[in-house]
């Protein structure tokens, strides 16, 4: 498992060990967390992971990985995948800890992900966001996803490939 670098970020594959820790809020000794990391969505992303990984197997490099700001190492949030491809198309989440919000770094892992699908040959990335999040709205925007249509509460986004 390697990990991806951005300018700001790397984005570290989480293994089994790794996501129990997120999901127990442990960090291991040699782990640095921001404060308010692990929050919510961390949590369910960790957990969503292993549920995949001890249904099917391995999910590296569609897996979930940890977001590291590369100037203090610090963990700051996670993205990733919802599962394995399917059909060329894979579908991806995010989230950043409240005190690492507001600079880009979402939108700079969302890109991130997009390229390492683009690498693996998949034609497409999706992803969604409450009709109300018009933070995480403008997040796709950023990376590069179009709004695509709604599906109830949810905006759906596409990044063709």
């Amino acid at each position: 498992m390697t990990d991806l670098h951005t300018e700001r970020l790397i984005l570290h594959p989480v293994d089994t060990a790794e996501a129990e820790r997120i999901v127990a809020g442990r960090p291991d000794p040699e782990e640095s967390w921001a404060g308010d990391f692990p929050f919510d969505g961390d949590v369910i992303g960790a957990t969503m992971f292993l549920r995949a990984t001890a249904a099917h197997g391995d999910q590296q490099p569609f897996g979930h990985y940890v977001v590291i700001r590369a100037s203090d190492g610090q963990a700051i949030g996670s993205a990733g995948f919802k599962g394995r491809p399917e059909n060329g198309c894979g579908e991806i989440g995010y989230g950043l800890a409240p005190s690492a919000r507001g600079h880009g770094y979402a939108a700079e892992a969302a890109r991130s992900l997009v390229a390492l699908a683009r690498e693996h040959g998949l034609t497409r990335v999706v992803a969604d966001t409450d009709k109300a999040n018009i933070a995480s709205r403008r997040t796709l925007e950023h990376a590069g996803f179009t709004q695509i249509g709604a599906d109830g509460d949810l905006h759906l986004f596409e990044v063709v490939l």
